[in-house]
């Protein structure tokens, strides 16, 4: 039977395309209106939960194509755009931004052949098996964790933070795109949004000038960083980290923390 193509091919292509995000809210770009001001902590959780799951699954053709990967033995972006009648580019975008929340796993397939550069293929992920929502850090870890960076200089405990934030923003990095690491800046920064919003920071990409920021509209780590700001070097080595596998070139990164006094929590590359 051949396939029918599905609504939706043009939005996805647009989507490929990169267009510049409106400042629309909190999470922009997913139809969820802004926090009330003083809203709980748990509603917080909350829009960070929707939002990571509407980044991943909003877009129907997406949805689709997860659901036919994870009952495969994995997909390689030719066989979605067979399956789905995509373009090859649209079917690779559509598994990239699966990869990058965490849903699909990613693998070098050789194909038993010497010649030409091996294909990416695309397997459900184990963490995913239930589509949880995204981890939260355990209260006691967290506690201890604090306990621990208090024991240490401000300065030495902020790049000990940061340096850990970056080997694990460069694990996440190989998991999406294992022996690719040449993609765009603008590319990489929305690649790098969505993996942050499945670690729980309901994070987007969005253009400043000639640069472009990630903006995160939760913490996952909640008041605990409020009282131990060094915390944030975390993510912003993570951001290193991902940039750096994605990229492939250490990338400054420039960070606004709402524990620091600033206005947004966002970090900016270049």
């Amino acid at each position: 039977m051949s396939p029918t193509p599905i609504r939706g091919r043009t939005d996805a292509a647009a989507e490929v395309a990169l267009p510049e995000r409106p400042a629309v809210g909190p999470v922009r770009g997913r139809g969820l209106p802004p926090l009330e001001a003083g809203g709980s902590a748990e509603d917080e959780s909350f829009s960070a939960v929707v939002a990571a799951v509407t980044s991943a699954f909003g877009d129907t053709t997406r949805r689709q194509i997860y659901l036919y990967a994870r009952d495969s033995d994995g997909v390689t972006a030719a066989d979605i755009a067979q399956r789905f009648a995509l373009h090859p580019n649209v079917a690779r975008h559509h598994l990239d931004k699966l990869a990058a929340g965490g849903y699909l796993g990613v693998s070098l397939d050789h194909g038993g052949s010497g010649a030409g550069r091996p294909s990416k293929r695309y397997r459900r992920s184990m963490q995913a098996a239930a589509l949880p929502a995204p981890p939260r850090p355990d209260g006691l870890l967290v506690t201890l964790l604090v306990r621990a960076l208090d024991l240490l200089e401000p300065e030495v405990a902020e790049r000990v933070a940061e340096e850990v934030g970056d080997e694990y923003g460069r694990s996440l990095a190989a998991q999406m795109a294992p022996g690719d690491s040449q993609r765009s800046m603008r590319a990489a920064m929305l690649a790098i949004a969505d993996s942050l919003t499945a670690q729980g920071f309901a994070a987007h990409a969005e253009s400043r000038g000639i640069s472009t920021a990630i903006v995160r509209d939760h913490c996952p780590f909640g008041d605990v960083v409020s009282q131990h700001p060094v915390l944030c070097a975390l993510d912003r080595g993570m951001v290193q980290g991902m940039l750096a596998g994605l990229c492939g070139d250490s990338v400054p990164v420039q960070m606004s923390s709402r524990a620091l006094g600033d206005d947004s929590c966002a970090s900016v590359a270049g």
